[in-house]
């Protein structure tokens, strides 16, 4: 039996026909009419050999060899497509889409939107704001920004600033709760988005850093660190802020950080994107220009005394 393809346009109509169970759909979607559509088919058919479809009343089946055929076909056209758009997407210069978790998005990416537009008026920014581990190619996604310990084997990988945690709160609370013992009796805020680090950076843990064997249990708990961030900036309680998160309101003034302990954990975010593609301009653009904006508040982390938690002793 020869293995001579048959033509594509045969193909590509079998595709649309089996995923409607339709041929009359499947040419409304091809934009061409059901003889020709069913023309195709027949065409195929006898490319084949075989019958791909059982032509019923008013539907259609596939056959066993029809069954046999559409999932390499679907795959194929779906691999075809995702080719085509990754070579067209090397000719634009001119759109970069990010990816990054929704805090990070809220807290660093948006409210520094503006700067990034006025500096680079010609590049189109667009933001996923997602934790799904994206595929570059599939997702159409230019750079993600992800935060944890890193598994970036086959991407270019830049580290970016470590995150530490430390409490912060509104200056109004700074006042009240001059000290980390008169913490005890404040009202405290959980980000449970980072109850993943091994070891935990807690508040438990932070407290010992301080020397003192307090572990709060009691308090509004979120589950986005933005969230968090929000109540605490709304004079809610006491969080324990990550970097990332709360050094652009350190940096305005709108939530303090009066006790100067942080703790340091090894996950932190990086800049990744496609090996090779580091270089193309708009992604090379938008590097430099996340380095530089870290840089403008890196004053606020020199202010702390920053503790690697594996230092803390465990409870």
């Amino acid at each position: 039996m020869p293995n001579r393809l048959p033509p594509l346009t045969a193909l590509r109509a079998f595709d649309a026909a089996a995923r409607h169970m339709s041929f009359q759909e499947a040419a409304a979607e091809l934009n061409v009419t059901p003889a020709a559509l069913s023309f195709q088919i027949k065409s195929l058919e006898q490319h084949l050999g075989t019958p791909v479809f059982h032509r019923l009343n008013r539907a259609v089946e596939l056959t066993e060899a029809g069954r046999a055929l559409a999932p390499g076909v679907k795959d194929g056209f779906e691999t075809l497509t995702t080719a085509w758009r990754a070579a067209r997407r090397l000719l634009d210069n001119r759109t970069l889409t990010v990816t990054a978790g929704p805090g990070f998005t809220a807290k660093w990416l948006a409210p520094r939107l503006y700067d990034f537009a006025r500096a680079y008026p010609d590049i189109d920014l667009r933001f996923v704001a997602s934790l799904r581990m994206m595929d570059f190619t599939r997702d159409e996604v230019d750079v993600a920004i992800r935060f944890g310990y890193g598994d970036d084997v086959g991407l270019y990988s830049l580290p970016l600033r470590r995150e530490w945690v430390t409490p912060v709160m509104i200056p109004e609370l700074a006042r009240q709760f001059p000290t980390p013992e008169s913490l005890r009796e404040a009202p405290i805020l959980f980000d449970e988005s980072i109850d993943f680090l091994k070891p935990a950076c807690d508040w438990p843990t932070w407290f010992r850093a301080v020397g003192m064997d307090f572990e709060p249990d009691h308090g509004p708990r979120f589950s986005q660190a933005d969230h968090a961030v929000d109540a605490a900036m709304a004079g809610a309680g006491v969080v324990l802020g990550r970097r990332a998160m709360v050094v652009r309101a350190l940096h305005e003034g709108t939530l303090v950080a009066p006790y100067k302990i942080a703790l340091q954990s090894q996950a932190q975010f990086r800049f990744l994107c496609q090996k090779g593609a580091e270089d193309r301009p708009q992604i090379k653009a938008f590097r430099d220009w996340v380095l530089d904006e870290l840089e403008k508040t890196a004053y606020v982390s020199e202010a702390l005394t920053v503790i690697p938690v594996e230092d803390i002793p465990s409870a």
